[in-house]
Order: structure tokens, then sequence, then C-alpha cells
């Protein structure tokens, strides 16, 4: 797969940028842009301020309210129950500081939008397989009055997928609100095991949308504190200007869904294959894969080599893979999703994350796979 950046607008100047990146296995941090999306952005970017009462105002508004409609379809909500936002981490902070409870508890695993937003939470411990425990979960809810507990569907790191519906059921049997960070599940597993939640997280760019619009969905009834105060957009939930391009792609990228569900067999399938090749030639790379994954995700590490060394390597031959979250720019150190899965410090510097997507091919996989095993045996 080839990307191209031809032009970035400076202040002054205009500079000319351009890479060729061949092999592209990082989606958990941003997908390609779909076309059908990259058409919806385009088309919106024409429209003026969807709060204007004139007619082109009002033609602003019906993008905004056909991709209203097309999410609440698609999670069979009323549309009334989505805030469209800037991304995750403003729904997270919206979810989280727009409550009156404010006696969190949180997964030891959760991404760092969750953390900070959660001042003094309680933690819930994982196992090494990554997997939340249960059994903590419910004694905390027990010793915890007006909780809020927040849990991701998908570990962003290691694509480990939570028991989400046992964790909403104990919440709500100790009358806690439960608040599901669903990124890393859109499009990549089937929904309801969380559509009892109070609070759903989405991100347009985790699904080839476009970065800059997320959704918060509130359960029915459920009212909250907006974060951003001013105007009345959102039913007053989420003052500003909408980006009415931005949630029109998102809105396209979700009509893309089926499609994406489609090749979640087929990415398993091609990571199992890498997964293994990479066993067999590396006996010492550590591969976590006890839990169940989402099926685009792998994270491994090579011992002795540091993610930082291996990502400029990888970069060098044209690979874009990760060390785990991409929201902690220009840091590349120990996984804290490993660490408190109990895992040597040692090791979780030396992890990498693949994930593939909508446009990955077997190739990509194959193709890693090689580079990264020849990578291995010349560094060591």
């Amino acid at each position: 797969m080839k990307l191209l950046i031809t032009q970035v607008a400076l202040p002054i100047a205009t500079t000319l940028l351009s890479f060729s990146m061949e092999i592209y296995l990082d989606y958990n941090a941003s997908a390609p842009l779909l076309p059908a999306a990259r058409a919806a952005v385009v088309a919106g970017l024409d429209l003026l301020n969807a709060s204007s009462v004139h007619g082109a105002g009002r033609v602003a508004r019906q993008g905004i309210t056909n991709a209203r409609n097309i999410l609440a379809n698609y999670l069979g909500i009323k549309p009334a129950q989505i805030i469209f936002t800037s991304g995750a981490t403003e729904s997270i902070a919206t979810a989280l500081r727009g409550t009156v409870r404010k006696n969190f508890i949180i997964g030891a695993t959760e991404h760092e939008a969750v953390r900070a937003n959660a001042e003094g939470a309680k933690i819930i411990p994982v196992g090494k397989n990554g997997m939340i425990d249960l059994s903590a979960l419910e004694k905390l809810l027990s010793e915890t009055e007006n909780a809020v507990v927040a849990l991701q569907y998908v570990n962003n790191e290691t694509g480990t997928v939570q028991p989400v519906a046992d964790a909403i059921a104990l919440a709500h049997k100790h009358d806690a609100l439960i608040l599901i960070d669903a990124v890393q599940a859109l499009g990549k597993l089937d929904l309801t095991p969380i559509k009892n939640a109070d609070m759903i997280v989405f991100s347009a760019h985790k699904i080839g949308g476009p970065k800059g619009a997320g959704a918060l969905i509130l359960r029915e009834g459920l009212s909250i504190q907006p974060l951003i105060l001013g105007g009345g957009q959102e039913e007053r939930r989420r003052a500003g200007t909408e980006n009415v391009a931005a949630i029109m792609g998102f809105g396209a990228a979700i009509q893309n869904i089926s499609a994406q569900l489609e090749k979640q067999t087929e990415l398993a399938e091609w990571r199992d294959a890498m997964e293994k090749e990479i066993a067999t030639a590396l006996p010492q790379v550590k591969i976590f894969n006890s839990a169940p994954r989402a099926a685009n995700t792998s994270m491994i590490a090579l011992p002795g080599v540091t993610a930082a060394t291996q990502l400029m390597n990888l970069d060098l031959a044209g690979v874009a893979v990760s060390s785990g979250s991409a929201c902690s720019s220009g840091k590349v150190g120990p996984s804290h999703t490993l660490i408190n899965m109990g895992e040597d410090k040692n090791i979780a510097s030396c992890a990498i994350r693949i994930s593939g997507g909508w446009n990955s091919n077997e190739k990509d996989f194959q193709e890693f796979a090689r580079i990264y095993i020849d990578m291995a045996k010349r560094l060591a």
C-alpha cells in the first residue's frame, strides 16, 4: 500500500513533503481515509454554518442529520442519543467530567484519555492475558457508592477483548454507570454486548473516516453536563460550530462497516500466519495472544531490542507500525498495558503493535513478517 502526502500548507510558505510507505499496518492508530468518506468530506467543505436558519444553513444541517441517522440506524438507537464531538478523547472527557458522579472505577489497561479524566480512580486489575478480574470489579463496586465504571471493549495495544457484557451487568447490579470505550471495536466486533451500556464512545478515523469527528452515545434518559459551553449545538450538550465535513465523512464511513466486519476473518488468518512464521523463525519473540483478541491486532516483543530501534529500522524499510498508543506522541517507552499485565519492563520496552484494516491485504502481513525476521536477525 502506498500513501503519499503531497503538500502541507505553512503560515508563510508551502512545503512539499512526500513519503512512500509500502506496508501500512498501523490501523489502530488511524485507518486510511475511505474513498466514500473522502467524497463526503469534500462535499461538506463547501457547506456553511449548520446553525444558520437560512437555506444554506439548512443544507449543512441536513448533512449532519443524515450522518446522525446513519449512525443511529446502525446502532439501533434514537438519533437524539448521539452527541457528535471532535473525537474519542473529547467524548470520554465529556462523559466522565459531565456526570455528577465522581467515584471512578477503571480497568488497569485503559487508554490515557480515560486515565487522565478519571482522577482518583480505583483500578480493576487484569490478569497476564490482559482481561479484567470480574470478581475484583464486583468487590470495588460493592465498596463504592455512585460509581462510574470506564472500560475498553478492545484494548488499543494488544487487541484484548474485555468481558464487557458481564461488566455492564455487574455495574447495573450495583447501581453504577458504565462507559464503554468502543473505539477499537467499531468495524471489528459485534456491538450487541455493549447495547446496555450507559455511555459509549466512538471515533471516525479508526474506521476510515476523517480525523476530527467522534461520537458519545448516551443511554436514553441519561443526561450529562456539557464539557464545552457556548451555543446550543448538539441540543446544548456540546457547544461550538459543528465540523460538518468531518461528521459527514463519519457517516459515510459507518456505511462501510459491514464490509469491514466481513474482512475480519481474513485479517485473523493473515495475522495468525504472520505470527506463526515469526515464532518459527524467532523463538525468542514473545507474542501476546493468550486472550480473545480483535482479529486485526498483534503485539509482539523482541527481547533486547527496544521498540524505538525496531520502529526506526522498520520505518526505513517502508513499514509503518507502532509501539502502542499513538496518543503518546514523541514517546516510545514501555507499554503501560503490558506492565499492568505483569510483564517485565524490559519486555514491555521491546514490544510493537501491528494492526491491519479495510485496505490491508495478505501480502502486507507476509512482507512484514519477512522484513521483521530479517531485522531481528540483523540486530541480534
